[in-house]
């Protein structure tokens, strides 16, 4: 990767989104909590969150990553409440197919992630860009399951 090359990657758009991370930190009381890292470049995200009628109430993420899973992180902070499982999934696979095949942007309120569209080139920033949605759809997917048992 040459200088252009990062200085293209790392725009002033990512750059801004990776400053202002929605949402960091932990909650008191979650009804599920993922952390998920990745082995290539060690980043970490770390979810916490709460649901309530099958929607995301509650949410912090703990986000030592990259400026691209940083970015990313961004978005999903500023997407996530009000979402529902099916939504968060619909989110992660079309990012993940915008990053590996140049398929379509995540639909709104997840559009923010065509910033990192310039990183598909990039395979070895996938994993950290999909930290954040990967570790907050198995955090909704958990906390649901957990809410379903318990009322069963």
């Amino acid at each position: 990767m040459s200088d252009s090359d990062l200085i293209k990657l790392y725009s002033g758009r990512i750059l801004e989104l990776a400053a202002d991370i929605p949402h960091l930190g932990r909650l008191a009381t979650p009804q599920a909590s993922v952390k998920r890292r990745s082995p290539l470049c060690g980043s970490t995200v770390t979810v916490d969150l709460t649901m309530e009628n099958g929607h995301v109430t509650g949410f912090a993420q703990d986000v030592k990553a990259c400026a691209l899973g940083q970015a990313a992180a961004s978005v999903v902070g500023g997407a996530v409440i009000g979402r529902t499982v099916e939504e968060l999934r619909a989110a992660r696979n079309s990012l993940r197919l915008m990053l590996k095949e140049d398929g379509q942007t995540p639909l709104a309120p997840f559009d923010g992630f065509e910033v990192l569209r310039p990183a598909r080139e990039y395979k070895n920033r996938h994993a950290s860009i999909l930290l954040a949605i990967e570790a907050t759809t198995e955090a909704a997917e958990t906390a649901l399951s957990s809410a379903k048992k318990q009322s069963g």
